[in-house]
């Protein structure tokens, strides 16, 4: 997810920890997906009689693989189609020739405490998870702030200039005013379903049509333009805002209510390990299947079937998948996880699979750019210590240059590590877009130049860099979705296509998924949520059920429906 700013002081902070843990619970469905998780009945199952019936889940990103994990434990035979890597936007890599330890995060680096469903999956796996080091985080050795050509060194925002304080307690007085932000992290706290609908379905009807932008100039706290600019620019906790400012105020009220920007984790050895895992991993809880049965043993040499090329109907309301090696597969149930703009372009579709609002809703969807390169170097020089000033050499850096932002990763004091020189947002990402990775590198290392006089960034690099702009990415074409103002009504066909006897019968048996499916499009929850919801579909297709002790989201869906704005 893009870069968020810190939304409560630090004594707030502090008094917030004698609170109950917030998490990832709604606004939009306030359902207990760690608590599903974590019963004892499990998340249900199906009869005796479908057992071994095959089910399609295309796409094996986190959505997929926990898809494809859940199914196999309830005995049925998800086949995963993959078109690049197992992982989708988890992708680790290494650096050709240097140490294993060495790895770069191409996509999701970091994760709050609040997805507490993802956390369910990686404590699973048993990973490993140390602080994230964000710009004056309180892991984060130092910060620099470089505007306009002025650079400003923090360990804490007290140590900037008084206008950055200004600008961040205009920030908390905007949320708390426009968007009842005390309020409803209580109530998510507390889990009030009754109190965070109520709060939301005001919240949805009065902003659904307005920007992020267009929220912070109607707020009297930010009236001065100066004010947004800094904030649009720099931000506070992970960096500025400015690239998210045309996207529906909506979406940045669901990553702050949720906490979604505080306290981040990284996964030590990096985010991929933990689809790779699921998929190897032998469930200690399985029918059907003898124990020790994993999803790799069920695919032929342990890999996915290759790219999807066709989805259609075929007779009784069933699945046909073809792939490119010229497959020709026919199910009764599919799982769909991919970008669903691959359903535009490189998946040839039947405009039957969907009701032609869904297809509208799919269309509409909005994708955010996203660009990172990152070297390899000897050590982190970035804490040896300036003679004159006795600051470290190099800070994590937030800056309006090319860079944007500059974040330094370590491995231990003597240990090799790593520095993403840049990471960039929508147009700041389309600006590397003509550029590869080594030009990339020279663009980059003469704006740190400039911030850095003293410091020869160069000398230490041990490696070739590596890069990825998602916008150019062919199963891909962007970072992920983030509704544009007027959108919710479309993310609400969506998100609650799970729930198929809303649907015409001749449009039922495929079931969304994914991070983009979800309202928390960009974080690793959304991912995990909607692949539990199209696991309660297939479920309920295949004519099971959940424990009674253990409602899954579409048992308590009536009482917990997203909000539903009229049409006309």
């Amino acid at each position: 997810m893009t870069s968020v700013p810190t939304a409560v002081h630090d004594e707030q902070r502090a008094e917030a920890q004698a609170e109950p843990p917030i998490t990832m619970f709604g606004p939009d469905f306030p359902y207990a997906y760690d608590d599903f998780l974590a019963h004892p009945a499990g998340i249900g199952s199906v009869p005796a009689t479908e057992h071994g019936t095959e089910v399609a889940v295309i796409g094996g990103g986190l959505s997929g693989i926990i898809a494809a994990y859940e199914l196999i434990k309830m005995g049925l035979k998800p086949v995963v189609y993959e078109a690049d890597r197992i992982g989708g936007r988890l992708r680790t890599v290494g650096f050709e020739g240097c140490d294993e330890s060495l790895t770069a995060e191409m996509g999701a680096m970091r994760f709050p405490p609040s997805s507490t469903a993802f956390q369910h999956y990686t404590d699973l796996v048993g990973l490993e998870t140390k602080p994230f080091p964000n710009p004056l985080a309180p892991e984060t050795p130092s910060t620099v702030v470089d505007l306009k050509g002025v650079s400003h060194y923090a360990r804490t925002v007290q140590d900037l200039p008084e206008v950055y304080t200004e600008v961040m307690n205009a920030w908390n007085a905007c949320i708390e005013e426009g968007a009842d932000f005390s309020d409803m992290q209580r109530a998510l706290r507390e889990r009030d379903v009754p109190r965070i609908q109520e709060i939301w379905s005001r919240i949805v009807e009065k902003l659904d049509n307005q920007t992020f932008y267009g929220f912070l100039c109607e707020s009297e706290a930010f009236k001065s333009f100066r004010h947004r600019e800094i904030f649009g620019q720099v931000g506070f906790g992970t960096g500025g805002w400015d690239t998210d400012f045309p996207n529906s105020i909506l979406e940045i009220l669901r990553v702050v209510y949720t906490g979604a920007d505080d306290d981040h984790r990284g996964i030590v050895g990096g985010s991929q390990q933990l689809p790779l895992r699921l998929w190897e991993r032998e469930p200690e809880k399985i029918v059907h299947w003898p124990y020790g049965t994993s999803l790799a043993a069920l695919h032929p040499g342990g890999e996915p079937r290759p790219a999807v090329t066709r989805l259609n109907r075929t007779a009784g309301n069933r699945i046909t998948v073809t792939d490119a090696a010229g497959d020709i597969r026919t199910y009764a149930a599919a799982v769909f996880t991919a970008q669903s703009w691959m359903l535009l372009s490189k998946i040839a579709c039947d405009d039957a699979l969907f009701p032609i609002d869904h297809w509208t809703a799919i269309e509409r969807t909005h994708y955010m750019e996203s660009s990172k390169l990152f070297v390899p170097v000897d050590r982190p020089f970035w804490l040896d210590k300036d003679e004159e000033t006795g600051r470290d050499a190099m800070s994590m850096t937030l800056t309006d240059r090319m860079t944007r932002g500059t974040y330094l990763l370590d491995n231990g004091p003597d240990a090799p590590a790593v520095i993403c020189l840049s990471y960039t947002w929508c147009d700041d990402s389309l600006k590397w877009l003509p550029l590869d990775a080594k030009e990339r590198m020279e663009v980059m290392l003469k704006s740190l130049g400039e911030i850095y006089p003293k410091v020869d960034i160069r000398q230490h690099i041990i490696g070739n860099p590596v890069t990825v702009s998602w916008e150019n990415e062919p199963y891909f074409m962007g970072a992920f979705k983030a509704n544009l103002p007027g959108h919710y009504r479309y993310q609400r066909r969506l998100f609650t296509h799970f729930m198929q006897d809303r649907l015409p019968e001749d449009k039922r048996g495929l079931f969304l998924a994914g991070d983009d499916i979800s309202w928390t499009a960009g974080w690793a929850e959304g991912a995990v949520q909607t692949a539990l919801n199209a696991v309660w579909g297939v479920m309920k297709q295949f004519g099971g059920g959940t424990d009674p002790s253990n409602p899954g989201p579409g048992d308590l869906y009536d009482d917990i429906a997203p909000v539903e704005l009229p049409e006309d």
